[in-house]
């Protein structure tokens, strides 16, 4: 059996993985599906061959050292492949992830709008997280090709193995391979800072040295894309924070307030059409509020935060993404129920828009003709706008107690000032009365002293005169 001609069958079917393993028939993984082909199963000897041939010597020494090893493997005119090799039961398997050539736009992945201002912002971190296959690289290549059609700038990416192949446009970009171009991901974000970088993508964030020097480069001025395989945004902040010892983690949490501008959470659901799967996004961005939350420790309630800053920031939570494709059709009431992270909130939020969807079997219009469902419709839009305007102008209210309250602080230092100015002034006053009291108290001394030897002296003279002339005296007169 041949490597090239499986790969090519299963880019024909639209699969995004194939799996090889002794004993079994190749799978391929279509539509989140794990399917195997009519082919006779792979055996042992047949499969370290077939496998051992893509390898390069250092990646066989590799493999034979710690049992696994990441490639990447292109057939010509087809598509790129990402490749994990393993040991299993004593001998080879692996897994083969399609990665086309052509790279997809945040428009033809039906991605949210929001993610092109991540692609603009000038510096911080930016997360792409969700489990194995939910479309994080495939998100992040988009959000690197916007850039280089857009921007002129410095991207470097890093990855092990390199995926998807970018081509100068009027951004430069540079692809470096851990393995073949760099020794480790640290090592290759440290060389990176010597190289003039505007943008920064690393593949994934690892190991704690990663993680550490991805928060350097981020503080330094640099817009740093990366992905974890993380949940939600809240469990992404305490991944990170967990990476780092206890006595750490209050000075991490401070940085990532600073620096962490969006966190993208990424699953694939089915469509309800069958024609393949789309993606259901929980977005976080950096709102001053968030960024109190990450700072303070406050991390339950950064799920909260992002479900009420929907119209303003255009955050949203998982339910809310999945009640979105719903609404728009396209999927289905039970894939909502089945993918959603709390069931009963989704169900809760379904039955707040739509109060009869559960007594309709999820049916969301199944009366076309129903005028009733668009003025209700109506209703529910003029209450999120009423809400919507509350909430703009709480924040204008909140915004103007803020400046006024950072008013007070100000003329309160400049009344501090004016005090210490005032207590320096009385302190200099005050040493300067010590010197003259000291220098009017030794004057008078002076003299008293010579006031007295004066005396002394008329005295002797006067008793000198006395023995002399005349009886004798007494007294000072004598």
């Amino acid at each position: 059996m041949d490597l090239d001609r499986l790969l090519k069958f299963m880019t024909d079917k639209g699969a995004s993985d194939l799996h090889l393993k002794p004993t079994r028939p190749p799978l391929l993984r279509i539509n989140g599906r794990l399917l195997p082909i009519e082919a006779p199963p792979l055996k042992p000897d047949e499969l370290t061959e077939m496998l051992m041939g893509i390898l390069s010597p250092r990646q066989k020494a590799k493999l034979e050292e710690r049992m696994s090893v990441d490639t990447g493997y292109g057939v010509r005119g087809l598509a790129r492949f990402r490749c994990n090799m393993y040991m299993q039961r004593g001998n080879i398997a692996a897994c083969f992830r399609r990665i086309p050539y052509q790279i997809k736009s945040i428009e033809d992945l039906e991605l949210p709008p929001v993610l092109l201002e991540f692609c603009d912002l000038p510096m911080g971190l930016v997360l792409i997280t969700g489990p194995t296959g939910s479309g994080k690289s495939t998100s992040l290549a988009a959000m690197i090709r916007y850039i280089t059609t857009h921007r002129p700038v410095h991207v470097i990416t890093i990855e092990d193995p390199m995926e998807f192949l970018f081509t100068d446009d009027v951004a430069s970009i540079s692809q470096r391979e851990v393995g073949t171009d760099t020794g480790a991901f640290s090592e290759a974000l440290r060389n990176a800072m010597r190289q003039d970088p505007d943008v920064i993508m690393v593949g994934e964030m690892r190991d704690p040295e990663t993680v550490s020097t991805v928060i350097t480069a981020a503080e330094t001025g640099h817009l740093v894309f990366s992905t974890l395989h993380t949940n939600s945004a809240p469990q992404t902040v305490d991944r990170i924070l967990d990476t780092f010892p206890s006595d750490q983690q209050p000075q991490i949490r401070a940085q990532l307030a600073q620096i962490l501008k969006g966190v993208v959470s990424m699953k694939l659901v089915e469509r309800a059409d069958g024609q393949g799967r789309v993606a259901t996004l929980e977005i976080m961005r950096a709102s001053p509020k968030i960024a109190k939350m990450i700072e303070e420790g406050e991390i339950s309630q950064i799920h909260e935060e992002m479900e009420s800053s929907v119209g303003y920031y255009r955050m949203q939570s998982t339910n809310q993404s999945l009640l979105a494709l719903l609404v728009h059709g396209t999927i289905t009431y039970a894939e909502a129920m089945r993918q959603s992270p709390d069931p009963e909130d989704l169900s809760l939020k379904l039955r707040k828009m739509f109060p009869m969807i559960e007594e309709r079997g999820g049916e969301l219009s199944p009366v076309t003709s129903d005028f009733s469902q668009i003025v209700e419709l109506q209703q529910f839009k003029r209450l999120y706008e009423e809400q919507e305007e509350k909430v703009k102008l709480k924040l204008t209210e909140k915004d103007e107690q803020i400046v006024a309250i950072q008013q007070a602080v100000r003329q309160r230092d400049q009344q501090l000032e004016d005090l210490q100015a005032k207590l320096q002034e009385a302190a200099a006053e005050r040493e300067r009365l010590r010197g003259d009291y000291a220098r009017l108290r030794q004057e008078a001394q002076e003299k008293i002293d010579k006031l007295m030897e004066r005396i002394k002296e008329l005295n002797q003279r006067l008793m000198g005169d006395a023995g002399t002339t005349g009886p004798q005296r007494t007294g000072i007169f004598r």
